[in-house]
């Protein structure tokens, strides 16, 4: 797929000796989740064949490779789940389990022809903007390679972010994120802490908590839990969406137009929640008969402000006899002693964090450097932005799949991912149109489209819902969800507007022709 035929020597990352020896790409992808397998269908599609996809693991599949503790699914349900190009008329339940989406993954990347151009074991360390040259330079783990464009692809999911506690490295029991879960570690019999009761945490208490001698869950802050409308898709559906495929598009228009209505409450009419909230409400009744426990389980603000939760064997799980719920953080480990902030002291074997991703920081941004030698991350250090999503001022033909606000509260993520697609290829195929090398957004247009957003934040239920949650960036702004519709996020990025844009030419090329073509 590359230019060059010649391939860098695994284990190398210095300068080459001569540049011939480093393959060039027109496009380098960076991940292959949803968002890296869509990128290379969407390019294929697109005629743009010289491109390769750089995954640091083993295996496709992003999050849903990563994540295999027990009892992982999806809370978005299956035929709204996947890509509109890649329906899966064989979903085994409405709401698909983690090996599912997987599989799911694994023959995307089969049936489109894409494992020619995934490179496994291959970490990408740093891509460095070269202005002279005007491509990126890439160092992996594997080599090198440059490129016309990259596609930063990693995902908002992809590090987990575990607490610097105190005494934690001297534990003397089995610790693990529970995205990064021990398979070979059997909990059985085991006294077992939780740390986080984030949607993780709520698949995984269910999932171990018959199996654990005890189960002591510290949590910080309660979640809105709602009850899970899960089922077995029947023989007959599954046959009736293969054979008759205009039926699944209608079970996902349908899935994807309820979804679509809830959009208002979340963003412009957070007071229309309150009916959602009594829902919860009566759930977490139903599920704790012990008021002690319901108290704790409690959250003290709105509905929707965190993310809500889909279980219907969380709140029995919490209310059995071998569990107990620590209403406090954890503070400090003194050996085999767990020490909460409200002073209580809990006797552990092992440790599973359910604390989340690094998010608001994405650890990509510290490897990627732009025009003027400054990292991502630096430019980043007052929060993260980037225009409709999708691009950066000061990095040229540098792409976002799951960029900036662009997370979702309530609907499919996929539906955003494939709106970035559209994007990406009008950037790319306009490029090749008008004669021009590279594009970056202009300050002023990433200005004010973030500005724009940040005051249609100010309106939603995750800014005036009274939480703190991983939305939020240390210095409290939202860089995380998309404060609209995905029906108005796709009309934002369906075609690339050349006026929010600098066109970059290499040397020799006649930029007055460019970009008269351009106005015309």
């Amino acid at each position: 797929m590359a230019s060059s035929s010649k391939r860098p020597r695994p284990g190398t990352s210095g300068a080459p000796a001569a540049d011939e020896a480093v393959p060039h790409v027109r496009v380098a992808v960076i991940g292959s989740g949803f968002g890296g397998l869509g990128a290379a269908v969407r390019l294929r599609r697109a005629g743009i064949t010289d491109f390769v996809v750089l995954e640091r693991a083993d295996s496709v599949g992003g999050t849903w490779r990563d994540n295999s503790y027990p009892g992982c699914a999806c809370d978005v349900p299956s035929h709204l789940y996947s890509f509109s190009f890649a329906p899966n008329p064989a979903w085994p339940r409405s709401f698909s389990g983690q090996p599912d989406i997987r599989a799911y993954l694994e023959k995307v990347a089969t049936v489109f022809g894409l494992r020619p151009h995934l490179r496994f074991n291959t970490e990408v360390l740093e891509a460095r903007w070269e202005v002279e040259q005007v491509r990126w330079r890439i160092t992996t783990s594997a080599g090198q390679w440059t490129a016309d464009a990259v596609v930063s692809a990693a995902g908002p999911l992809a590090d987990p972010q575990i607490p610097d506690l105190p005494g934690l490295g001297t534990f003397p029991g089995k610790v693990f994120h529970s995205s990064r879960w021990d398979h070979d570690y059997d909990l059985t019999g085991k006294r077992v802490a939780i740390v986080g009761t984030g949607a993780s945490a709520a698949q995984i208490i269910p999932s171990i908590q018959p199996k654990v001698g005890k189960l002591t869950v510290f949590q910080r802050t309660p979640a809105w839990v709602l009850p899970r409308r899960d089922r077995e898709i029947s023989q007959l559906e599954k046959w009736l969406h293969d054979r008759v495929p205009v039926t699944g598009k209608i079970r996902r228009g349908t899935l994807f137009a309820l979804r679509e209505l809830q959009v208002d409450a979340f963003v412009r009419r957070p007071g229309m929640l309150r009916v959602v909230q009594q829902l919860a409400e009566r759930h977490l009744v139903q599920g704790v008969p012990d008021p002690a426990l319901r108290a704790k389980l409690t959250p003290d603000y709105r509905i929707g402000c965190k993310r809500i939760l889909l279980s219907n064997t969380y709140y029995p799980a919490l209310a059995a006899a071998n569990a107990e719920v620590v209403a406090s953080g954890l503070r400090e480990l003194r050996g085999s002693t767990l020490l909460a902030a409200d002073g209580s002291e809990h006797e552990v074997d092992a440790i599973v964090f359910g604390t989340g991703f690094h998010v608001t920081d994405m650890p990509i941004g510290a490897r990627v450097f732009g025009a003027n030698g400054t990292s991502l991350a630096e430019e980043w250090k007052d929060g993260m932005e980037a225009l409709r999503g999708s691009a950066v001022h000061g990095f040229p033909n540098l792409f976002f799949v799951i960029g900036p606000n662009t997370g979702l509260g309530n609907s499919s993520m996929i539906l955003m991912i494939e709106s970035q697609l559209n994007y990406l290829i009008d950037a790319l195929t306009t490029l090749g149109s008008i004669g021009a090398t590279a594009m970056q957004p202009t300050a002023r247009a990433q200005r004010q489209w973030n500005l724009e957003l940040q005051h249609r934040m100010d309106r939603t239920v995750w800014t005036t819902g009274g939480c703190r949650s991983w939305y939020l960036d240390p210095n409290g702004k939202n860089t995380v969800l998309w404060p609209g519709s995905t029906t108005a996020f796709r009309r934002a990025t369906r075609k690339v507007d050349l006026g929010e844009y600098e066109l970059i030419m290499r040397a020799g090329q006649n930029a007055a022709s460019a970009v008269q073509e351009v106005s015309a």
